[in-house]
């Protein structure tokens, strides 16, 4: 079911710049590039719009953030619905990889009209995002807090660290 609901050339632009890794990024080029980013309908709920101020910019990793998984985590509205991109950095047993994934946040807190408007217009958010290997639907904290189970999406059992830290038991 179509909502009607657009998606800005804002979100279309932050898309596009953390899915292209510039090999030849300059050091101040990268610590601007997003490493996680929130996405919200406009007020008259007609726009997927970027949400003002809920970003995880690379350069503040390691600086301001320590962990950038739990300060992602700790944005996320504990009572309404979200589109979110994570550029997640993880080690498997064999290489270190980094991959987008599209999350849909509907906590169970949530209002019933906003679950519903959020999940009818998630396809249209999901197809100007091509290319997403990872799609995570959360419906509550206990689903996103621990490390593991977005590990466990990105790659199962072969996945043993996420952002740096072990994801084992």
């Amino acid at each position: 079911m179509a909502s009607g609901v657009t998606v800005t050339d804002d979100v279309i632009t932050v898309f596009n710049d953390m899915k292209v890794r510039k090999a030849q990024a300059g050091e101040e080029e990268k610590r601007k590039r997003k490493k996680a980013v929130l996405f919200c309908l406009s007020d008259d709920k007609r726009n997927i719009i970027l949400e003002e101020g809920r970003e995880i910019l690379m350069g503040e990793v390691g600086e301001t953030i320590q962990d950038p998984y739990l300060h992602f985590v700790k944005m996320l509205p504990p009572d309404d619905c979200r589109y979110a991109l994570y550029d997640a950095t993880y080690e498997t047993k064999e290489t270190k990889k980094e991959d987008l994934v599209f999350i849909f946040w509907a906590p169970e807190n949530a209002p019933l009209k906003s679950k519903m408007i959020y999940a009818s217009s998630k396809d249209a958010i999901k197809k100007k995002f091509t290319g997403i290997k990872h799609e995570w639907q959360v419906n509550g904290l206990d689903d996103i807090k621990d490390r593991r189970t977005l590990a466990e999406k990105l790659g199962g059992q072969s996945v043993v660290t996420l952002e740096g830290s072990p994801v084992s038991v």
